[in-house]
Order: structure tokens, then sequence, then C-alpha cells
């Protein structure tokens, strides 16, 4: 029995081992480890990839495997995350809301919206044919990092003006919504595979990447969400230059 054929399913299996931890420091409330497990998660489920293509030992059990993987660490872990900041802000004193305030008990339990838009994003993602090079609706992976990345922000005091608006339930509820339907949106997005080193068949992926490392350089970790917005608005932009061309 050969070994190669089972190191990208190891590798599966260590983002999952990383959402399992993440997932344990989220319910804890310990937002910021479960950031760095979840990076963990997404850094291994990249690699998992990579290593099948590169040994030639793509399986369905490794697409099953890996959508379960994900699952776990970008789809229950940030819908954890969020419930824990709505909860937080609830039973903050100082937030004027109270869990004696009726239906304000129910409010913590709609950040597993994004729980469920992500399930629903990784089932059609393993029979839609048409998302081999690139992707329909925003990855699991990506809007992780987005939801994992903000109560980063807002308890940050480096950036203090952002802690009134992550503050608000009702904005986070929003972001909730939309993640779930972004994720599942008819949205064609490139993908950041890079196949060949020129600038011509690369430009948008190149561009993509150098416009991310100088926010990440000026902004840290505020610049997380910008990057995933500026990969969805360059996206949108992409296709609508494509169809005045076509």
């Amino acid at each position: 029995m050969s070994v190669k054929k089972h190191i990208p399913n190891i590798i599966t299996l260590l983002n999952l081992t990383s959402g399992l931890i993440a997932l344990d420091y989220a319910y804890n409330a310990n937002l910021g480890m479960a950031f760095f497990w979840v990076c963990m998660g997404i850094f291994f489920d990249f690699w998992d990839g990579f290593a099948a293509r590169a040994l030639k030992v793509q399986s369905p059990l490794g697409l099953q495997l890996d959508s379960l993987a994900d699952m776990v660490t970008s789809g229950v872990v940030p819908g954890v995350a969020m419930f824990k900041m709505i909860e937080n802000i609830i039973m903050d004193d100082n937030a004027g809301l109270t869990w004696d305030s009726g239906y304000i008990v129910l409010l913590p339990f709609l950040g597993f919206v994004i729980t469920l838009g992500a399930a629903y994003r990784l089932a059609k993602f393993n029979v839609d044919t048409r998302q081999t090079d690139s992707f329909i609706g925003l990855p699991t992976p990506a809007n992780a990092l987005f939801i994992m990345s903000l109560p980063i922000i807002a308890y940050n005091d480096t950036y203090p003006f952002l802690a009134p608006i992550f503050s608000n339930p009702f904005i986070l509820i929003g972001i909730c919504l939309v993640s779930a339907f972004v994720m599942n949106a008819e949205i064609p997005l490139f993908s950041l595979k890079i196949k060949y080193l020129n600038w011509e068949t690369n430009k948008l992926q190149f561009t993509f990447l150098i416009l991310s490392i100088l926010l990440l350089f000026a902004l840290q970790y505020i610049a997380i969400p910008l990057i995933i917005m500026l990969y969805v608005i360059l996206s949108v932009v992409n296709n609508k230059l494509w169809a005045k061309t076509a």
C-alpha cells in the first residue's frame, strides 16, 4: 500500500485538528487563539490540495474529507465565535441590553447563520462542476478569516473608533446574514492559483497579492476584512470587464 496517497489526507486531518482546537478556544471566548488556529487550519487546507495534485493522488475520499474538515474550521468555528461576540455584548451591563429583554436572548444564536451558510456552500461546491479553476461565491476559508478577524479588531486598542461598530449586536447579525449570502451568491470569483509566473496571465492575481501585502503592512489586523472585500470587488470588476469584451 502506497504511503504517499495518505499524505494529503493526513494534512487534511491537521486542518480538522486545528479546527477542533479553535472550536475549544472559541467556545471559551478566547477568540484571539481561535483566530490563530483557524489560520493554521486554512494553511493546512491550502497544502492538502497542493500535495494531492503534486503527488497525483487526488481522490473522491480526499474531496469529502476536505469538506468535512472545512465545515469545522471554516464553518462551525466562525459561527461559535460570532455567537460569543453577540452573547458578550448582551451580557455587558453597559450595552443597555439584558437577558431579560425577551427576544434578546435569542440573538446570539443568529451567529450560526454563518455555519448554515458554510454548510450549504461546501455541499454546493462538491457537486458544482463550474468551480474547478475558479469559485462561485466566497470560499468558506476566506469567509472564516473575515469573521474571525472582527473580534481581533474590535478588542484591539489600536482602533478604538471601531469598537462601537462591533459592539452593536444588530450590526453583527447583519454581517452574519451578508456572510451567508455572499458564500452562496452566484458571483464568479477568480482563483488565486498561479500556474505560470508571468504578468499577462496572472495580472489580476498579482495585483491582488501586491495590494494585500501593502494593506497588511499598513493596517495589520484591520486589513484582513478589507482584503476579503477587495477580493470580491476585484472579481466583480473583472467579471464586468470580461462581459464588455466578450
